[in-house]
């Protein structure tokens, strides 16, 4: 199958690794299972993240720490910086039960609770301009969509689609392209996602010269290589990712 020749490429920079100190200053529940909180702090003055899709390492100390080494010998987890300043950066946590340490930590931590944030120590940025967007995720994935959503451009061809649990967990996203929400109940995670793209054919395509982002739990990995394959997207010029794996706490993402 031919590969679409693309106006745009997907570039890697590299950024100076740093940990910093950091704590917990608001908290905001965007939806019953999700929630936005704030870190604040001096040492988060630099932080810079240049990709849509960067992961960071956060660490959950259980009391004050007071050196890196400390830092990083607590308990950590990879998550998408959604917007930041000269002092404060703030994170999106989907909150499912109480299994891991992360979600609990963002959804019961004192206000003060001292975390940690190492890197992001690199990017994937977008150069040039794609022909046409498909955003495809489930709630982990909502920071990072949230994020790519600002670049499309008006008038561009756009498909954001995201699975939640329910109607219930449906959060605001402001994009230029309506958001299709997926409900997958009781049925496994990203199921409804994985149904979805097996039913988008070659003639389906957003647009021309897409870029696709495509990132849930595991499962959705095949079936988003699959549709890449079927549209001729050159997986240079794409995200498929599994953010998650079921029974896998500690799994990271690939960078």
């Amino acid at each position: 199958m031919s590969i679409t020749k693309s106006g745009f490429t997907i570039e890697r920079r590299g950024l100076d690794l740093r940990f910093r100190f950091a704590e917990l200053a608001e908290r905001t529940w965007l939806a019953p299972d999700y929630v936005r909180v704030r870190l604040t702090g001096a040492d988060l003055a630099g932080f810079e993240s240049l990709g849509a899709d960067d992961h960071m390492r956060l660490f959950f100390p259980a009391g004050t720490v007071s050196s890196v080494e400390e830092l990083r010998a607590a308990p950590s987890r990879e998550y998408t910086p959604l917007a930041w300043g000269h002092d404060w950066l703030d994170v999106e946590f989907a909150v499912h039960g109480d299994q891991g340490v992360a979600a609990p930590w963002a959804a019961t931590a004192p206000l003060g609770s001292p975390i940690g944030v190492g890197g992001p120590r690199g990017s994937a940025v977008i150069t040039g301009q794609p022909g046409s967007w498909l955003l495809v995720g489930d709630e982990t994935a909502i920071p990072a969509i949230r994020r790519f959503a600002t670049l499309i451009p008006s008038g561009t061809p756009a498909r954001i689609v995201i699975e939640t649990r329910s109607s219930d967990d449906e959060v605001a996203l402001d994009a230029p392209a309506d958001v299709e929400w997926l409900h997958r109940r009781d049925a496994p995670a990203a199921s409804a996602l994985i149904a979805f793209l097996d039913t988008l054919s070659a003639a389906d395509a957003v647009g021309r010269d897409p870029f696709c982002f495509i990132a849930a739990e595991q499962q959705i990995v095949k079936p988003g290589r699959a549709l890449l394959e079927r549209w001729g997207v050159d997986p240079a010029r794409a995200v498929v990712k599994g953010y998650w794996k079921r029974g896998e706490a500690e799994y990271h993402a690939p960078h």
